[in-house]
């Protein structure tokens, strides 16, 4: 959906404007619009400290350019939605030639730093596959979180799931009775190796795992009914992406199950287990279903037991693509 930037009074107009002008709130604008990063990213990639990055944001915050987001100890940036001053800063950025010896060296630094970050959480994969089924259940009841699942998708099979980071293809055991084929696709060959052996002792058949990019999906789209991303997204530098890339895969009518933790302040997730994100709110994971232009029709909470100070609690946002198919053309659903 093309949303239009709502107009701005004049003082206001100079005010962004002023903020904009200035070659390193220039470059941030830029690179932001590649996805959200921290002032520890920015300090990084533009060689400049933290105090100093840090009055630039605050000075793009107060004008609207940018938004920020405090999760813990750390706070994500991203340009301003186009609703706001995001469109001006998208006109600003249409209008900057990005083969700028600036602007491609930071473009370079920044695709350092992101891989840096997927390295990261690619090691600690690597570490842990054997027992990552262990580690998760130190967390949040596995039980709970499954029953749930089952709840929310029904018992009426349906033809084909994609389980986007499968790990241990879990997923893929627990909806094998529903589907007719599934895929898992994982980065991690470790991860994938396990989950191998997993569906093979199990005997499922219908099902295979595939190295893959949760950000670049090399299957056709429309493709599958049911699409599940289970305790992914807090991995990853650019959830929004990686659920619009799952949207992408859904077929008409289909349906996209995301379970992840909820927002918690347990710093040691991100220092010892690769989280990039302490959890999600229901309506920042409901604005990327919309953006991908899904209709979340469900949100369950399941609350951490008392007295369990370690444990999450986990969240499930049910949505769907509201186009169907009639006559064999795809139209979209009136409701």
């Amino acid at each position: 959906m093309n949303v239009q930037p709502r107009p701005v009074g004049l003082d206001a107009l100079v005010s962004t404007l002023k903020a904009a002008g200035e070659s390193t709130r220039l470059r941030i604008l830029a690179l932001l619009a590649e996805g959200d990063l921290t002032v520890k990213d920015l300090t990084t990639i533009l060689g400049q400290s933290q105090p100093r990055i840090s009055r630039h944001l605050k000075l793009l915050v107060e004008a609207g350019l940018v938004l920020r987001f405090p999760e813990g100890a750390w706070a994500y940036y991203r340009l301003a939605e186009p609703a706001l001053h995001g469109g001006l800063a998208a006109s600003l950025l249409a209008a900057l030639d990005f083969s700028d010896l600036p602007l491609e060296r930071d473009r370079a630094r920044c695709d350092a730093v992101k891989r840096a970050h997927a390295e990261a959480a690619a090691n600690y994969f690597a570490a842990n596959a054997g027992s990552w089924d262990r580690l998760r259940s130190l967390h949040v009841s596995e039980a709970a979180v499954e029953a749930a699942m089952r709840e929310a998708v029904g018992d009426r099979p349906f033809g084909s799931l994609l389980d986007i980071g499968t790990g241990t293809g879990r997923i893929l055991e627990l909806f094998q009775d529903l589907y007719g084929s599934a895929v898992g696709i994982d980065p991690s060959q470790p991860m994938l190796a396990v989950a191998r052996a997993n569906l093979e002792r199990a005997g499922i058949a219908s099902a295979q795992v595939r190295q893959g990019d949760v950000y670049s999906l090399t299957m056709a789209a429309d493709r599958f009914d049911l699409v599940t991303i289970h305790q992914v997204l807090h991995f990853l530098d650019d959830p929004g992406r990686a659920v619009g890339e799952a949207a992408r895969m859904l077929r008409p009518g289909g349906r996209l199950l995301i379970v992840d933790f909820a927002p918690h302040a347990l710093e040691f997730l991100r220092a010892e287990h690769a989280h990039r994100r302490l959890g999600f709110a229901h309506d920042q994971v409901r604005a990327w279903c919309e953006e991908a232009g899904l209709e979340t029709v469900r949100v369950v909470d399941l609350a951490a037991p008392d007295g369990a100070p370690q444990a999450l609690t986990v969240t499930l946002w049910l949505a769907k693509d509201p186009r169907i198919l009639v006559a064999g053309t795809t139209r979209l659903e009136t409701v």
